[in-house]
This record gives C-alpha cells, sequence and structure tokens, in this order.
C-alpha cells in the first residue's frame, strides 16, 4: 500500500504550544501509514514539487504571517486535492492580514467572549467558559463527527466570522449576557468542511489548551478531520 505523505506546519504564537499540540498527533498519523514531514514555518507552502507530493496539510500557526508566494502555493496545492486541516488558532487565527488565506479557510477568529467582569483575575481563565459543542443534522451524517454526541467544554468559545460556502458539521451558541453589547444569542461554526477545488478543508475551533486537545470528543473530530481531508483517489 502506498503511504500518504502528511506535512505538519506549526509555529506563531507559542500560547497555543504548536510544538507539542501538533506532537499529539504524530503517532496517529504514522499509526495510519503517512510519512510525515515537519516543518516550523510556512515557507514551504511556496515549494511547488514539495506541494504538489503532499496529500494533508495539519497547520497549527496562530497569527504569524505570509508571503502572497506562500498562500498561493497553499491554495493551489488544496485545488489540486492536497486536503488542509488544524485547529482553534492554529488554522482559524493564522495569517489575519491574508485575504487570500481567509478565503481559502472560510471562517475567521474574530473574538472569544470572557466571563463577567466581576470575575476576572487577567488570566487567560478569564476567557475559558462552559459551553456545548452541538452537532448539527448533517455532521450527524458526516464522517468527521457522525456518532459523536453533542459535548461540553471549558475553554476558550470561538466567535467566527465566515462564509456560506462551508458545511457546518457543528455550532456553538454565544448567549447574550447583561455585560455584552450584542442583543439576541449568536451561533457559530465549531466545526466545519469546505471543498476547494479537488480538496477538502476542515477546520475543528475547539483546541485552546493540551488538556482540550485531548477531550476525547475533540480528538476524535481533528482525527476523523485528518484522514476525511487526506487527498482522494479521484484527486490525484
Amino acid at each position: 500500500m502506498t503511504r500518504k505523505k502528511a506535512l505538519v506546519v506549526r509555529g506563531g504564537w507559542e500560547g497555543h504550544q504548536p510544538v507539542k499540540a501538533t506532537e499529539l498527533f504524530l503517532p496517529f498519523l504514522e499509526g495510519h501509514g503517512y510519512d510525515v514531514r515537519i516543518e516550523e514555518s510556512p515557507d514551504v507552502y511556496a515549494d511547488t514539487a514539495e506541494m504538489a507530493a503532499t496529500d494533508l496539510v495539519v497547520q497549527c500557526v496562530t497569527m504569524s504571517e505570509i508571503t502572497a508566494e506562500q498562500v498561493a502555493g497553499l491554495s493551489a496545492a488544496v485545488v489540486a486535492g492536497t486536503g488542509f486541516t488544524g485547529w482553534h488558532g492554529g488554522i482559524a487565527d493564522s495569517f489575519r492580514a491574508s485575504c487570500d488565506y481567509l478565503h481559502l479557510v472560510g471562517g475567521q477568529f474574530a473574538t472569544h467572549p470572557g466571563r463577567e467582569p466581576c470575575e476576572r483575575r487577567g488570566g487567560e481563565e478569564d476567557n475559558f467558559l462552559p459551553y456545548v459543542v452541538h452537532i448539527t443534522d448533517l455532521g450527524r451524517e458526516h464522517p468527521v463527527t457522525a456518532g459523536v454526541e453533542d459535548f461540553e467544554l471549558h475553554t476558550e468559545q470561538y466567535w467566527v466570522l465566515h462564509d456560506d460556502l462551508m458545511d457546518v458539521l457543528a455550532t456553538t451558541i454565544h448567549p447574550a449576557q447583561p455585560w455584552q453589547p450584542w442583543h439576541r444569542p449568536v451561533t457559530s461554526p465549531a466545526v466545519w468542511t469546505r471543498q476547494w477545488g479537488a480538496g477538502r478543508v476542515v477546520v475543528t475551533t475547539p483546541g485552546h489548551s493540551l488538556d482540550v486537545l485531548e477531550n476525547p470528543n475533540v480528538r476524535t473530530v481533528i482525527e476523523r478531520g485528518m484522514l476525511w481531508a487526506t487527498r482522494t483517489a479521484s484527486a490525484s
């Protein structure tokens, strides 16, 4: 059996522990027949030959910067069939200044609402809220999320700006609280897929810290997303 080639691209803001976070998933990829290459920057995206030979890109790069040549290389690879996936800020809050990257992914982190002001103590926990990830009707049938029931988390709850091309597999609801400026509950996509040319994109928004990534539901969705996004025979 021909082994698949996975490219793990990591870096950016260290608060999301890109090295430790991606290393959680290396045994899974290797155990499922992938040869894994690791890069510490998006420079590799501009390498046309390398990207053409890559079946799956797993990205964990929060914020940071990308050149026009690099994002063009990534997008071209996905259009040609390379899968693209990641979690949390490593894919949904990457390369904020690149409109072309945003167009590829389809959704952009806007904020993570915090606790009531009187409960805040100045640490990252100020942004940790209890919330539910709701599997959509589509998600209950999709290979990435089928069999996963609605589940609770206590971590950053991403508010995502997004377009209508995504297929939403799970959502989360931001309630209208008295101390917040919005006046009705707002639903954000929590897990989505996106067909881009011959390629598949999968985004999972939970994943702020290692304990969240180790949550059985979150980990299942991310790992299934890797398999599903991988280049298909029809895109070879």
